[in-house]
């Protein structure tokens, strides 16, 4: 583990704090979200209350099993990258982060793919990692067709970083396929559903995620189980048995209430005996990087130097 960005904490903090006391203004919302609050959050920018920039570089494909993705491809193609974005399983969608992702695909010289999952409550546990699983598969079977390359790589943030991981074991256990995704690029992801301690006792702070909107977006998505039901390997990735992944970037900030899941986590995946890079960013908060500070420009470029020369 690498404690990253202490020379940023005093405006990480300082951006913490703001942020609380916005947040402290508006009312907590106990139970799932109604329709019109979903098409809000789904229509808005995550972690903000404007509509996303779609960019013309986008293209909306349909592949196997009729699942969308979002697709973006540099004039230079080194590789691809399989990306699942955040949201709680319940809000967020593949266009938008358009900007982020065409400057990922620009610097990296790969082909972003970014896949429209299925939301819940309307879709729950299991058909959003279906639907990466479906896109996993296309990608391992047409991606030289289609992008001239067959190096392959996967990743994404919060619930798309456990669906990342979810695809993968999916891969090896359903259908014998090891290897073909190179590098794991995870972005403080939720991995164990039943909860770790840094997810129980982190409170009511409103940093993004707190102790209960983490609840609450697991009865969204897993709806009807129980805390020993969501410790199963196919819903919680950090029991699954891990061995034959590829090696992996793990990043989480120390004020995220999923510290615990990154470290325990890396700790089990090294042991399994693929290399982890576990970053873990000073004062960070959850979804950090969707925020105007340092720590973001940094982790951006990380991510963008690690994508670039991972599974070469």
């Amino acid at each position: 583990m690498t404690i990253t960005d202490e020379d940023c904490l005093a405006e990480t903090l300082a951006f913490n704090e703001q942020f609380e006391a916005a947040a402290a203004g508006r009312p907590v919302r106990e139970g799932p979200p109604d329709a019109a609050r979903l098409a809000a959050l789904r229509r808005n920018r995550l972690g903000g209350d404007t509509p996303p920039e779609l960019l013309p570089q986008g293209q909306d494909r349909v592949v196997d099993g009729g699942v969308r993705v979002r697709v973006f491809v540099p004039e230079h193609v080194d590789g691809v990258y399989l990306h699942f974005h955040g949201g709680g399983w319940a809000f967020g969608s593949a266009d938008g982060q358009d900007a982020r992702l065409w400057l990922l695909a620009r610097r990296t010289r790969l082909a972003v793919v970014s896949v429209a999952y299925r939301l819940a409550p309307e879709h729950p546990f299991p058909a959003g990692p279906d639907d990466c699983e479906a896109a996993a598969r296309w990608l391992v079977r047409h991606a030289a067709d289609e992008f001239g390359s067959d190096r392959l790589l996967i990743g994404g943030e919060s619930a798309g970083a456990h669906l990342g991981v979810l695809t993968l074991l999916r891969l090896r256990d359903r259908h014998g396929i090891t290897g073909a995704f190179r590098a794991a690029n995870l972005l403080f992801g939720p991995y164990d559903l039943s909860m770790t301690p840094s997810q129980r006792s982190f409170g009511s702070r409103r940093l993004l995620s707190d102790t209960g909107s983490l609840r609450r977006t697991y009865e969204l998505f897993t709806p009807g189980m129980g805390a020993e039901q969501r410790r199963a390997p196919e819903v919680s990735p950090l029991y699954a048995d891990l061995a034959g992944l590829p090696p992996a970037r793990m990043v989480v900030g120390t004020e995220d209430p999923l510290l615990d899941d990154s470290l325990f986590l890396a700790g089990r995946w090294q042991a399994a005996g693929a290399p982890v890079r576990l970053g873990v960013v000073a004062g960070a908060m959850h979804g950090f990087t969707l925020f105007p500070l340092t720590v973001t420009e940094r982790e951006l470029r990380r991510e963008q130097d690690f994508l670039s020369t991972a599974g070469r």
